[in-house]
């Protein structure tokens, strides 16, 4: 077995046997002060603990040179069909796909609520339909449907959601406008998920993953309940960093092409005026109008060129990366403020993040004081609410068996394994899938290569930038939630390894639970 990056031995008696007799630990021996103490020098000077040379160590790390080997414990276990480890943008899916098939399905998220990017990061969902509004006489069509579109129906319900609202302007880059409640869209999936059965476990963090050969054993997370191995059949990586599968020994690179971010909702606002802002310096780019707070018609999106805006605003913007995009669903609050920040290195670096989670935060506070000293209506804006961490747009890119290219985005392709369609390009203009159509995400683009068990979901695959523009978006990641989860799920209820599965099958479950395609 391979857990990380060593070999240990994995008992074959798992549940009956690993949920017994805990080990106790050096610290909870009674001792007194001076014996304490004497321990320690023992560990340091006597090498009680193996000290050895390992890789360059952070800040925090032992002296250079050192490192601590942990002492073996005996793992409880969960056993389950599937387990999904990320309860973002495409693991909620995920996880209500596996569900809906009938799999006992765990679903692993680091936070104490779901959501991810979607609560946390974008601006809006982009995007349910294809581009034919930048297309006079191409069909409007919608694209992704199936359990996304369940979420935007309950969220719709609870009058926390914009609709599928149609561009006024800057429908060159997006046909609607899908704005949602961030907190309610927290609540709403978290209902879903256990309405559908899922096992939930929050506030757990996953730490390492054993493997035997191709297949993938366990997922392991540390809690305040302890340290646990999570054994399935079938397992889905939908973590955006690719955690998951680095754990398990998959390949990836780590491409550092996109800047973090830490978005912001900026209460005691007024959105008309913002409006008026804009327009009032000829820059109005983006305008959306649907429902708000009870009514509809109500303005929803707004984006303005920054150039066009006064000196000071236009300056002051660029240097802290922040956009004039927002979208809200209530009166009074601008639902994303995006602070954006450029890291020399790979967000998987911790010491770099922590130095990125400060300057991102001293940029939302320079964004407030800007809207307070140029926007008419917002002169006392405040903050309301923040992202627990930064966000990422990609960390990992991992191997799979497919890496659609941006040839096959741009160009509509389709794949005779295709587990959805799709026709946003977030770099629309510039960029868009020729003709207002769609192209096709082939099912072997989910499968990691190297092992038997894992699907990838989300922002973690995709190689190219061009392409990945497209594949990373938040509709786009759900839909992925969904395919992968339904056949993580079809594979554990059958006994099958990823590769085995039937297309047809996949295919058949997914229209049936109102997956697009054809189109």
């Amino acid at each position: 077995m391979v857990i990380g990056s060593g070999q240990v031995e994995f008992c074959a008696k798992t549940a009956e046997t690993l949920d017994q007799t805990p080990v106790t630990p050096l610290w909870r021996k009674r001792m007194d002060r001076r014996d304490f103490h004497k321990t320690l020098l023992t560990w340091g000077a006597a090498s009680a603990l193996t000290l050895g040379n390992d890789e360059a160590p952070s800040e925090t790390s032992p002296p250079e040179g050192e490192f601590i080997v942990e002492p073996a414990k005996r793992l409880p276990v969960r056993k389950f069909d599937v387990v999904i480890v990320g309860g973002g943008t495409a693991g909620v899916v995920a996880a209500l796909a596996a569900a809906a098939q009938g799999a006992k399905t765990a679903l692993i998220e680091a936070k104490g609520y779901t959501g991810g990017t979607v609560t946390e990061g974008g601006t809006a969902l982009h995007s349910f339909f294809n581009l034919w509004k930048a297309f006079p006489g191409v069909e409007k069509k919608q694209v992704v449907r199936g359990f996304p579109q369940r979420i935007i129906d309950r969220l719709i319900a609870r009058r926390a959601c914009t609709g599928h609202a149609e561009m006024e302007l800057g429908f060159d880059y997006d046909s609607v406008c899908t704005a949602v409640d961030t907190e309610m869209y927290k609540l709403v999936t978290m209902e879903m998920l256990a309405e559908a059965g899922v096992h939930l476990f929050l506030n757990t963090l996953l730490v390492s993953a054993i493997r035997s050969g191709e297949t993938l054993v366990a997922a392991v997370t540390e809690s305040r309940a302890g340290r646990e191995a999570f054994v399935a059949h079938s397992f889905v990586d939908c973590t955006a960093y690719g955690d998951l599968a680095a754990y398990a020994g998959a390949s990836y690179t780590e491409p550092n092409d996109y800047p973090v971010a830490n978005s912001i909702g900026v209460a005691n606002v007024n959105v008309e005026k913002y409006y008026e802002f804009l327009k009032s310096h000829d820059a109005l780019t983006e305008l959306a109008r649907g429902w708000r707070d009870g009514q509809e018609g109500q303005i929803v999106r707004l984006e303005g060129r920054a150039v066009k805006l006064p000196e000071g605003f236009h300056r002051e913007a660029a240097e802290i990366g922040m956009s004039t995009v927002t979208t809200t669903v209530h009166d009074n609050y601008f639902m994303f403020i995006k602070l954006n920040f450029k890291m020399p290195v790979s967000p998987t670096n911790r010491d770099a993040v922590t130095a990125a989670e400060l300057e991102l935060r001293k940029r939302q506070a320079r964004a407030v004081e800007l809207f307070r000293k140029y926007v008419p209506g917002c002169e006392k804006a405040f903050i309301a609410r923040t992202a627990p961490r930064l966000n990422i747009r990609r960390a990992r890119c991992i191997r799979c068996d497919y890496d659609i290219s941006r040839e096959e985005v741009l160009e509509g392709r389709h794949f005779d394994d295709e587990v959805y369609v799709y026709g946003f390009h977030d770099m629309a203009p510039r960029y868009q899938i020729k003709n207002g159509g769609t192209y096709g995400m082939p099912y072997r683009a989910l499968c990691v290569a190297g092992l038997d068990n894992l699907w990838c979901a989300g922002m973690m695959i995709t190689s190219d930038f061009i392409a990945h523009m497209s594949t990373r978006n938040t509709v786009s990641c759900m839909a992925q939630g969904q395919a992968a989860g339904t056949a993580a799920a079809l594979c554990a209820l059958r006994g099958l390894k990823a590769r085995a599965l039937p297309y047809r099958l996949l295919r058949e479950t997914l229209e049936k639970d109102d997956v697009v395609f054809n189109v």
